[in-house]
């Protein structure tokens, strides 16, 4: 094992930690910004240590692929190769079985790929992967997982999930560099308890260094998330990492930490930004809005990021609809703003004011008590008392009481309505319509990540989570 996980503080089950790794020493909740080829798009490594940025998500597959791992074990390995000295994850290329399937025959050998590259067939099994990953040299590399959608059920999700455990023996058996790099395996069984409980218990029992939660984040519900979350940080052991996998929302992030979980990964960040959408405390900014046209505030006068300290929203808006200068900007603030949550985590819990701290990032971006419910369900289990972030009584839209009078019941149709900013309001003696450039926090499903390789902008599509019933 070559990780040492301290914990330095509790609140519940939330936990902050000291993670060390070979290249770096970490500490925890952390987010980690997805670096697919061994790059951060528009920002150097520089950049990223200034920003606080601990440890980077590589991706096996396309690694493989280009520039090939041989080149990179050639080469002193990844952190050499991109001049990155902090530390490096790679994940093991299962969640192409999901984004890339239509290329994909998944088998008990492992799964057959056709290159996007040259057509080529690629056979990737969990032995395959683990070399891949071994001559790469991450801290921590993953398992190869069978990789299902959390919306599909029937038999697939069971036959995945014993798939799962039956592949990682095959890669404790194949890694080599077990004093150098940290093995984690990943929990599967979709959303249902029984099948999470028995590869939870089977996994435990291979005393791995750490352990990823997997298969969520894709379309499924957001009471169904929690509570997946929920149940797995509760089961997998106290003393050993537990990494969310595919999570980059705020909000998501402090639920899952508020459930005991301590690493996310996520493109969202840096996806966003680069079709101009900034992350703020009251949820997203939109620059290419023409209303940010003439606004010389910065995109969040709270933050101290260089970004925010010395360019306006008006230049940035000028830049997104133009220049490519305006994403790198826009990716350096979002990654920014990714890196002080998780300072914020971290100290919070440390210090003994979680709770204040939740309240505090809840009342900013629901400033009129509309917390979705199952945040606020979430919450009540992780033992956090957020009553006064909450207004039970949040009334719907004005134009939604029209079907009263038809006596139609739409409200689980309905997403609760987000006030905005305050500072929006200034734009009304303008005359200026500001109100699309807000929204509160988007919660798309990490499927649309895929809309990335593609350069597609999703965000006109995407609307907030609705607040679901609690099953």
């Amino acid at each position: 094992m070559a990780l040492r996980f301290e914990i330095l503080g509790r609140f519940n089950r939330a936990r902050a930690a000291r993670l060390i790794l070979p290249h770096y020493e970490c500490q925890t909740p952390l987010f980690m910004p997805v670096g697919t080829q061994g790059t951060i798009k528009g920002l150097t490594a520089c950049q990223l240590e200034d920003i606080g940025c601990q440890i980077i998500l590589g991706n096996t597959y396309h690694l493989a692929l280009r520039p090939t791992s041989e080149l990179i074990d050639e080469l002193g390995g990844l952190h050499k190769f991109m001049n990155w000295p902090r530390a490096l994850l790679t994940d093991s290329g299962g969640f192409q079985m999901v984004s890339l399937l239509h290329l994909a025959d998944i088998t008990e050998k492992g799964v057959t790929f056709q290159s996007p590259v040259d057509g080529k067939p690629m056979l990737l099994t969990p032995e395959e992967s683990i070399h891949i990953q071994n001559r790469i040299g991450a801290d921590i590399i993953m398992a190869l997982d069978d990789v299902v959608k959390t919306t599909i059920t029937g038999p697939r999700i069971e036959e995945a999930m014993y798939r799962t455990l039956r592949w990682i023996d095959r890669c404790i058996a194949a890694h080599k560099r077990p004093h150098e790099q940290n093995l984690f395996g990943i929990v599967q069984g979709g959303l249902d308890p029984v099948l999470r409980d028995i590869c939870v218990r089977g996994l435990v029992k291979r005393n791995l260094p750490g352990y990823a939660i997997g298969g969520l984040a894709g379309g499924e519900d957001k009471d169904s998330f929690w509570r997946v979350v929920a149940q797995c940080t509760a089961a997998l052991p106290e003393h050993k990492p537990r990494y969310v996998m595919g999570v980059g929302y705020p909000l998501d992030i402090v639920v899952c930490s508020a459930l005991g979980a301590d690493m996310y990964d996520c493109v969202y960040p840096t996806r966003t930004a680069r079709f101009g959408t900034a992350l703020v405390p009251e949820g997203v900014l939109k620059l290419k809005h023409k209303a940010m046209t003439e606004d010389m505030r910065p995109i969040d006068p709270t933050c101290d990021c260089m970004v925010c300290k010395k360019y306006t929203r008006a230049y940035i808006h000028c830049l997104v609809t133009k220049d490519a200068m305006g994403s790198q900007l826009l990716s350096y603030h979002n990654l920014y703003y990714m890196m002080k949550l998780s300072r914020n985590l971290h100290s919070s819990i440390v210090e003994g004011r979680f709770p204040e701290f939740v309240c505090q990032f809840l009342q900013k971006m629901f400033p009129e008590g509309d917390v979705p419910e199952w945040v606020c369900n979430a919450m009540e289990v992780a033992g956090i008392d957020i009553s006064s972030c909450c207004d039970p009584f949040s009334s719907l839209p004005s134009k939604v009481e029209d079907t009263e009078v038809a006596g139609i019941d739409i409200s689980s149709c309905c997403a609760p309505l987000s006030s905005l900013p305050s500072e929006v309001e200034d734009t009304e003696a303008a005359g200026t319509d500001s109100s699309s450039c807000y929204s509160p926090f988007l919660s798309l499903p990490s499927e649309v990540e895929d809309t990335e390789v593609a350069e597609i902008d999703t965000s006109s599509c995407c609307a907030p989570s609705l607040s679901l019933p609690v099953k």
